[in-house]
C-alpha cells in the first residue's frame, strides 16, 4: 500500500493532515535543503509530537515522495501542448524553473517514477502529446532521453549555485582566482583543445546554455521520429 492509498487518522488533539505536514516539510527544505527535513523537525514546526506524524507518514522516504508530488503540481502544463516538441520543451523548462524555486528537488530527480497524482498527471500530459507521433517504445525512449538531459543540466546548475553560496565566489570570481594556474597549465602546450575552448569559446549564461542544449536534444529526437523503420 502506498502513502496515497493509506487513510489519514483523525486530526486530534492538534489538527493535522498530510497537506499541512507536506507543506511544512517543503518550507523546511526550501529554507535548508533536504538535510533540514525530518519527521521530528516537521512535528516541531507544527507544535505536534513526532509520534503523531507516524499516523500520517511512515518514513522519511514517504515524506520525500509526498514533497516531490507537491511540487510536481508546479510542473503541470496549464493547457495541452500543440505538438510533441512543445510538450517536451515545456516539461524541461517548467522542471528547471521549479527546481530553481525548490533546489532540493534536484536531489530527488531521476530516481524511480513519481507515482503521486501530480506526478502521474505530468507523465500523462507528456505522453499524450506524443501519442500518434511515434510507437509507444520510441515515445518512451524520447521522454527518457530528454529527461536525462534536463535533469543533468539542472543538477549541474544547482550544484554551481550551491558552490557560489558555500564559497562566496561567483563563477566569474572563481575563474579569476584560478586564472593564473589555468593559464600556466595551458601554456605548457599539453592541452591544445582545452586551450582553444578557453580562449576562443563564447561564454553564455545558464538560460542560454540550457535552452541550446535542449534544442539540440529535441532536434535529435525529431530525426528519430521521422526515420522510417527498415
Amino acid at each position: 500500500m502506498t502513502v496515497w492509498d493509506r487513510p489519514e487518522p483523525p486530526a486530534r488533539p492538534v489538527p493535522l493532515d498530510r497537506e499541512r505536514i507536506v507543506a511544512t516539510a517543503v518550507a523546511l527544505a526550501d529554507e535548508g535543503g533536504l538535510e533540514a527535513v525530518s519527521l521530528r523537525k516537521v512535528a516541531a514546526r507544527l507544535n505536534a509530537g513526532p509520534m503523531r506524524l507516524y499516523g500520517y507518514i511512515a518514513t522519511k522516504e514517504e515524506l520525500f515522495d509526498l514533497m516531490v508530488d507537491e511540487v510536481q503540481a508546479e510542473i503541470l502544463p496549464e493547457e495541452r501542448a500543440d505538438d510533441w516538441r512543445e510538450a517536451l520543451s515545456g516539461l524541461a523548462h517548467r522542471t528547471r524553473r521549479t527546481a530553481l524555486r525548490h533546489e532540493w528537488l534536484a536531489d530527488l530527480l531521476g530516481g524511480r517514477p513519481a507515482l503521486g497524482p501530480n506526478g502521474l498527471a505530468v507523465s500523462e500530459s507528456t505522453l499524450a502529446a506524443l501519442d500518434g507521433v511515434a510507437d509507444v517504445d520510441t515515445a518512451m525512449r524520447a521522454v527518457e532521453t530528454v529527461s536525462a538531459y534536463f535533469i543533468g543540466a539542472i543538477r549541474r546548475e544547482i550544484a554551481n549555485l550551491r558552490a557560489e553560496r558555500a564559497t562566496g565566489l561567483t563563477e566569474q570570481d572563481w575563474q579569476r582566482a584560478r586564472g593564473p594556474y589555468l593559464t600556466g597549465m595551458l601554456a605548457t602546450g599539453r592541452y591544445p583543445a582545452l586551450a582553444k575552448a578557453v580562449h576562443e569559446g563564447t561564454h553564455v549564461d545558464a538560460d542560454t546554455s540550457f535552452a541550446t542544449g535542449l534544442d539540440w536534444v529535441l532536434d535529435a529526437v525529431a530525426v528519430r521520429f521521422t526515420r522510417r523503420p527498415v
